[in-house]
């Protein structure tokens, strides 16, 4: 298992150079975890990161020795996406993320996860998220958990 300081992780706002190591790094990360292989090809995925996900939300991204280890798109009420490098889960990348968007947020977050993704839900319910609601309003038609974060008063 790898071990990381501080210094090693670098967050900066997305830029197009690492788009094909974001879209890698979100597909094979997001195939770890729901097992289902994406429905959208390579350069429709990059179209969407570049062209779409970062007009709506603001994208930053972890690098590692110029390497795409994570990444989170998120708002000041949503997360919307929020994937880390499989080789780099548990190593603090996905909290470091998560407490950027909380941050900015106006007190309170919303984010979807897939109801098999059992280990993006013990993340977020250590993280202080609670589960408010369920559906599938997704792509894939999987069932998901809609989850809430609310500052501390």
């Amino acid at each position: 298992m790898r071990v990381l300081d501080n210094n090693q992780v670098k967050i900066l706002p997305f830029l197009p150079e690492f788009a094909e190591q974001t879209v890698k790094m979100w597909r094979d990360s997001k195939y770890e975890a729901i097992g289902v292989k994406e429905i959208h090809s390579f350069e429709s995925h990059i179209y969407f990161l570049n062209n779409i996900l970062t007009k709506e939300f603001i994208v930053e991204l972890a690098l590692v020795n110029e390497m795409v280890a994570g990444m989170i798109a998120y708002h000041e009420s949503e997360i919307s996406q929020l994937y880390v490098h499989n080789e780099f889960q548990q190593l603090g990348i996905g909290k470091t993320l998560l407490q950027r968007a909380k941050e900015t947020s106006t007190g309170r977050l919303i984010l979807r996860t897939f109801e098999v993704n059992k280990k993006a839900q013990r993340f977020y319910e250590k993280n202080g998220f609670t589960v408010i609601g369920r559906g599938h309003e997704n792509e894939e038609n999987l069932p998901d958990l809609l989850y809430e974060w609310k500052a501390k008063a």
